[in-house]
Parts: C-alpha cells; structure tokens; sequence
C-alpha cells in the first residue's frame, strides 16, 4: 500500500478540521487528519521495514501529513551526520509551525557540539521555518548545562518580518527568563528586542509558573508602549 494511502486509511475527518483552523498556513486541502500518535506510529514501522528510505527521496511532498511523517522519521534517526544532511534538506520544504516544532531529532541531544554549527548556519536562513527550527533547537539544547550567553546574541540579532520568526524568539526569550535568568534578563531591561517581540517574551513569562512572583512583577515593569 502506497504511503498516502496508508495516511488517508489514518484519516480522521474531524480532526482535519480543526488543523485546518490551528495551521493557516499550509493549504486545506493538503491536510488529511491523521493524528500525531498515528504518525508516529507509522514513521516507526516505516523505518523498521526500510520503507522510509525511499519515502524520505520523494520531497517535495504532497500532503501536509507527509511532511509530519518525515519529520517524525527524522526524529528517530539514530546517526547524527546522516540525520542533520537530512534535516538540512528537508527544512526548506517545511512550510508550517507544526511540523517546524513536532520535528526533534532525538540524536541532536547526544552531539550538540556538532549541531551547533548547523543552527548558526540556519539561523542566517531566508526560509521562516528554517529560522524557527534553529531558534527552537537552542530553546530546547542550550538554555541548561550546555549554556552560553552568546546564544542569546544570536537570537536577539535575528531580524524578521514574520510572525512565526518572531513568536519562536518570544518563546525562546521567555524560556531563558525561566531557566537563565540573569543573563537573560538585560535584553528586557535595555529592551533590546523590537516591541511586539519584546512585550510577547514578557507576557509569555509572566504566564509560566517557572518564573516567581517578583520576577514577574519586575519584567511587566519592563512593557513597552506599541507605537
């Protein structure tokens, strides 16, 4: 049974109606409604049957649900250099937040040395999702142990007219507020990120139960006026 109909047998129609709400970007009809854990689920005996091989050529994919099966598959490689070439060249067809933020590729974390080079590269992408993709990974790589300040640099330098852009770096920022305080906390105070970015990064902490009380009061403080 060929791939798309193994997804449209997965179908679930309501479902496709409300990613069609939640997922603007990507064209209604491209999106079958197979939910995540049956994606994942297929990525896995893919992988296992050696199916995924020849599915991982056929880009650019059809279907929204393609593309989250491919990046779930993405997820499960095992062999670092192989997987960031692959996710290297699947990220310029990624056209949705969904399949940028649901593809982590499990081996990033056992090479993150190596990885770092990549995200830089791909921070300086003129693809949105690309951009996000790097923002996510040092969201989720390097705010703990494997920290360093220039990683904040990097994200307050990203310059976008996109919402997608701008919200993974208000996330990002209200992430390093919870867990890096300190040196996080100077970009807000010299408010060093554009206004919408910067007041969306303080809200985001101020929601998160992970930032106490006093912090919270001290960042609102911080709220710019939009002009």
């Amino acid at each position: 049974m060929q791939v798309i109909e193994r997804l449209t047998a997965l179908r679930d129609a309501a479902y496709a109606e409300f990613q069609r709400k939640l997922i603007p970007t990507v064209a209604p009809e491209s999106i079958i409604g197979v939910r995540t854990p049956d994606l994942r689920a297929l990525a896995k005996e893919m992988i296992k049957s050696g199916e995924a091989e020849a599915f991982l050529q056929e880009l650019p994919h059809k279907y929204f649900d393609e593309n989250q099966l491919h990046a779930f598959i993405l997820s499960e490689d095992r062999d670092f250099e192989r997987c960031l070439s692959r996710v290297s060249a699947f990220l310029p067809h990624v056209d949705n937040w969904a399949t940028c933020d649901q593809m982590s590729p499990k081996v990033f974390k056992k090479h993150r040395a190596e990885l770092l080079p990549a995200i830089e590269n791909w921070l300086h992408a003129d693809h949105t999702y690309t951009v996000r993709f790097a923002v996510g990974m040092l969201m989720e790589h390097f705010l703990d142990g494997d920290f360093a300040p220039r990683y904040l640099e990097w994200v307050s330098a990203v310059e976008s007219g996109e919402y997608y852009v701008n919200m993974m770096v208000a996330w990002y920022f209200a992430t390093a507020l919870a867990k890096q305080y300190d040196a996080a906390f100077p970009y807000i105070r010299d408010r060093r990120l554009p206004v919408w970015t910067h007041n969306k990064a303080i809200q985001k902490a101020a929601e998160s139960y992970r930032v106490p009380p006093e912090r919270k009061a001290e960042l609102k403080a911080c709220k710019m006026a939009h002009t």
